[in-house]
């Protein structure tokens, strides 16, 4: 399939081809001033709305649910209802278990562009195809209007200092997408007042970056929000806006402000089939959203490594009714302290417990406050993963009592992470 085949950006699809939007990245790393985050509502129609956030294999498993009942469905789309690469290991999880079932599935992406570089060679490497990048000004001083602050690797920025940032960042992203060949939609908020009378400028910037398509939104009145207040272009000022721009990339003038949990054709509403199907997936067991067990393991049958000298974990499922090797995942970077803990959790926050040989203060405080069970034991790996996975005791003669760093007292340190 290609850019005619995807509803968003080709009108002719509209009619023909349908989507969906995986609900399953809930946080944001801006706050735009027209923009309120809804998660659990089901009466508006708009970017940022959402009737529940799913888990990856929860999302996954409810798109198989829905292309038994809707057939036409060309194109899988994360946007929300927060920022996708906000929750990257969420959204990259979600296209990995998209793409290895479906695989001839168009994937696409709608963002924020704050993280986009940090994911680029994954979407590539993925088979993403389109993405959409939300550009509201392309000078700083009229940006700094927009959004109240951005937050990148846990620094928050404010003012000018977020506007630069948020442009830096967006422009960086934009260009290497299309290095990489990757369909871009620029997405701008029509703003009276604030950007009404920027959007020549910032198409003919997104133009030189050779950008596919742009997106004229009039401003949608959100409740409660910083610009509540500002009242929506006009129809006929937006057609106006439109043609203005129209010199420099082509429009789109069909959007109809997708929700974050939209399925099925463009403008059609959601069926009561298809909204069970939703809340179904939801309601899924907790054991079921972290179905693994990890293991920190030098060849993946004995529990023989510490979890700070591991490069890689050995994740364990229930394979075809009994215990079996899912796959491995690779480890944050060393160095970095609690920083790397956290990557840590998020990389295994489909696992409902760990193995390992020794383990520090620090990550184990983390990873248990993520809710990951960790299990300090030596000898078969498989005599722990299959007590885990069938739900039995692991045998206390196993089971090994953590010392000062985890590991026991002829511990010595390795400086790969014991604290």
């Amino acid at each position: 399939m290609n850019q005619e085949h995807h509803p968003c950006f080709s009108e002719g699809a509209k009619h023909t081809f349908g989507r969906i939007h995986l609900p399953v990245a809930p946080n944001c790393n801006m706050q735009c001033n027209y923009c309120d985050r809804d998660f659990e509502c089901v009466n508006e129609s708009r970017p940022g709305v959402t009737s529940t956030v799913l888990k990856p294999r929860q999302a996954a498993d409810y798109l198989d649910s829905v292309l038994e009942k809707i057939e036409n469905i060309a194109v899988v789309g994360i946007a929300g209802p927060g920022d996708p690469l906000a929750n990257g290991y969420e959204t990259m999880e979600t296209l990995h278990l998209v793409r290895e079932r479906h695989p001839e599935i168009m994937l696409c992406l709608a963002s924020n562009g704050l993280e986009l570089s940090r994911y680029i060679d994954d979407l590539a490497d993925l088979k993403v195809s389109h993405v959409t990048v939300t550009v509201n000004a392309v000078d700083p001083q009229i940006s700094r209007l927009i959004y109240a602050w951005a937050r990148i690797n846990s620094k928050m920025y404010r003012g000018i200092d977020a506007a630069r940032v948020i442009l830096e960042k967006q422009l960086e992203g934009i260009g290497r997408l299309k290095e990489k060949g990757i369909v871009v939609k620029v997405n701008t908020v029509i703003i009276p007042g604030i950007n009404d009378g920027h959007l020549t400028e910032i198409a003919r910037c997104m133009a030189e970056m050779k950008v596919d398509i742009m997106n004229c939104i009039p401003l949608y009145h959100v409740a409660g929000t910083p610009f509540a207040g500002v009242n929506p272009p006009t129809a006929e000022r937006t057609k106006a806006l439109r043609e203005e721009v129209k010199a420099y990339l082509p429009q789109m003038g069909h959007c109809s402000r997708c929700r974050a949990d939209a399925a099925g054709m463009i403008g059609q509403v959601q069926t009561e089939e298809i909204i069970q199907l939703l809340k179904s997936a939801s309601e899924t067991r907790a054991t079921l959203e972290r179905p693994y067990v990890a293991l920190a393991s030098m060849e993946g049958i004995l529990v023989n490594q510490h979890l700070g000298e591991a490069t890689q974990l050995w994740i364990f499922g229930i394979c075809g009714g009994k215990p079996g090797l899912i796959e491995r995942r690779f480890t944050p970077s060393t160095g970095g302290g609690t920083e790397r803990w956290i990557q840590m959790a998020d990389i295994l926050n489909d696992c409902n417990t760990i193995l390992v040989s020794g383990i520090g203060a620090n990550p184990l405080i983390t990873l248990e406050r993520a809710g990951i069970r960790v299990v300090v034991m030596e000898g078969l790996a498989k005599e722990g993963i299959d007590a885990v996975l069938t739900g039995r005791e692991i045998p206390k003669i196993l089971l090994r009592t953590p010392g000062r760093c985890g590991i026991g007292k002829e511990c010595t340190g390795t400086g790969m992470g014991c604290g």
